[in-house]
C-alpha cells in the first residue's frame, strides 16, 4: 500500500521522468505491464527461446506480424521485460499516431513511429528497436494465410540497421495466428472509417464484446541469431534486397520450425 501511495503521489505531483520520445518507464513497468502479465503467463503461456541472441547493445528486432489485433507487440513487450530485463522500443504505423488516446498511450509504453529517423536515433543510444515489416498486410491476413509471411516492403528496416551499425535480429512469434480468427472483412465499413480492414471472426461481430476476447491459444517466441550489418551498404539497393530477402526467409524458417515444435495450437 505503502508503494501505491508513494506512485500515486509522484504522479500527481509529476515527479516522474519521460525520455525524449515521451517513454515512461515507471508508468510503463507499474501499470501498463501489469496488466498485460495476466494475459502473457496465464492466457497465452508464452515460452520463450534464443534470448542468448540478444546483443548486449543496440538491436533491431525484426518480428512477424499477426493476429487481427498486434497483441504480438505487446507480448513481445512483456517478454524482453520480464525474461530479458530489457525495454523494447517498438516501431507503430502512422494509423497509431492519428488517434490521441491511442497515440499518447503508444508513447507512454515506449513507441515511436515507424521513420527511419526515429529508430536512428534510437538504435545509436543502445536500444532494442522492434519492427513488423509487414504491417497491416500481417496483422490482417486471413486466418487461411496463417504463418505465411506478406511482402516486407522496400526493406527500410534494412537500411537503418544499416546505417546505425546494429545487426538484425530475426524474432518468430508463434500463437498470435490463432487469437482472432480472421474469416472475412468489412471491406466498405472499414474503408469509410479510415481503417486498414475490418475483420470478421467466428465470434466477432456475432457475439458482440465477448467477440473480442482473444482465444487462449499457446505462444512461444524464439530469438534468432543476429545477423550482421556493414554501414557502407545502406545506399546500395542490391545488398539492401539481398538482405531483406535474406531475414525473411530466416524468419520464414524460423516460424516455421517452431509452429512444428509448438504442436496444437490450444
Amino acid at each position: 500500500m505503502k508503494d501505491l501511495l508513494a506512485f500515486v503521489r509522484r504522479r500527481v505531483s509529476g515527479d516522474y521522468e519521460v525520455d525524449e520520445f515521451g517513454y515512461d518507464p515507471e508508468l510503463t513497468d507499474t501499470v501498463l505491464l501489469e496488466l498485460l502479465r495476466p494475459l502473457y503467463r496465464h492466457w497465452f503461456r508464452v515460452e520463450t527461446s534464443g534470448l542468448e541472441h540478444l546483443p548486449a547493445d543496440g538491436a533491431l528486432i525484426v518480428a512477424n506480424h499477426s493476429g487481427t489485433l498486434p497483441l504480438d507487440a505487446l507480448m513481445l513487450q512483456v517478454c524482453l521485460h520480464d525474461e530479458a530485463h530489457r525495454a523494447v522500443r517498438l516501431l507503430a504505423a502512422d494509423l497509431v499516431y492519428r488517434l490521441p488516446t491511442l497515440s499518447h498511450l503508444s508513447r507512454k509504453c515506449g513507441h515511436t513511429l515507424a521513420c527511419p529517423e526515429d529508430a536512428d536515433r534510437l538504435l545509436r543510444k543502445g536500444e532494442l528497436v522492434g519492427v513488423f515489416p509487414e504491417g497491416f498486410k500481417g496483422v490482417g491476413k486471413p486466418f487461411t494465410h496463417r504463418y505465411r509471411l506478406q511482402r516486407f516492403g522496400r526493406g527500410g528496416f534494412v537500411s537503418t540497421a544499416m546505417r546505425a551499425g546494429v545487426p538484425i535480429v530475426p524474432c518468430a512469434i508463434v500463437g498470435a495466428e490463432e487469437i482472432y480468427p480472421k474469416i472475412g472483412d468489412f471491406t466498405l465499413l472499414a474503408r469509410m472509417l479510415g481503417l486498414p480492414y475490418l475483420p470478421i471472426t467466428p465470434f466477432f461481430p456475432w457475439l458482440g464484446a465477448f467477440g473480442l476476447i482473444p482465444l487462449p491459444s499457446k505462444w512461444m517466441i524464439e530469438f534468432g541469431e543476429p545477423i550482421k550489418t556493414t554501414p557502407g551498404d545502406a545506399d546500395d539497393p542490391m545488398t539492401v534486397f539481398n538482405l531483406t530477402d535474406q531475414v525473411r526467409e530466416t524468419l520464414q524458417h524460423q516460424l516455421d520450425a517452431l509452429r512444428d515444435r509448438r504442436g496444437s495450437a490450444f
